[in-house]
């Protein structure tokens, strides 16, 4: 099982804001810059999260993102909810027609395995994530490097 690009893309940008929100609204093009991914491909995401009352919007100058929940109540499955994203290790995508229209011999070891992974990620929230020290040391230097760049 891979979690696809959009998943991982999703946390990634869910970390970078909840780590900053507390000092100021975030901008998705603050987020491109730092964290290496397409602004047109953030903005497809934060649309979803907007929809699923994970982000809220500001617009306007000075406008930006924030956290519409605590990040305590923001689970990492949420997200990856959120963004369409199917945490399934099936090979038939959990409608038991793997085998020509059949289950599979293996569907159930797949299927116990997807649900472990969609049970761990529920587990983990994104405050767990940002109270990391190697998370909040790794942030640090992606500030430093862009701040570093800008001059």
């Amino acid at each position: 099982m891979k979690l696809s690009t959009k998943g991982r893309y999703a946390v990634t940008a869910m970390i970078d804001l909840a780590l900053h929100q507390d000092e100021r609204l975030v901008s998705l093009s603050e987020i491109s810059e730092v964290q290496d991914i397409s602004l047109s491909y953030l903005e497809q995401l934060f649309s979803k999260l907007r929809r699923y009352d994970i982000v809220e919007g500001v617009r306007g100058p000075g406008g930006g993102y924030r956290l519409a929940r605590s990040s305590k109540d923001i689970s990492i499955a949420d997200i990856i909810n959120a963004v369409d994203e199917k945490l399934d290790a099936t090979r038939c995508a959990g409608h038991e027609d793997c085998q020509h229209g059949r289950k599979c011999i293996s569907h159930e070891l797949w299927f116990d395995l997807s649900q472990r992974i969609y049970s761990f990620l529920h587990d983990i929230t994104l405050e767990d994530v940002i109270l990391s020290s190697e998370v909040k040391r790794l942030s640090k230097e992606q500030d430093q490097r862009i701040n570093t760049d800008s001059l």
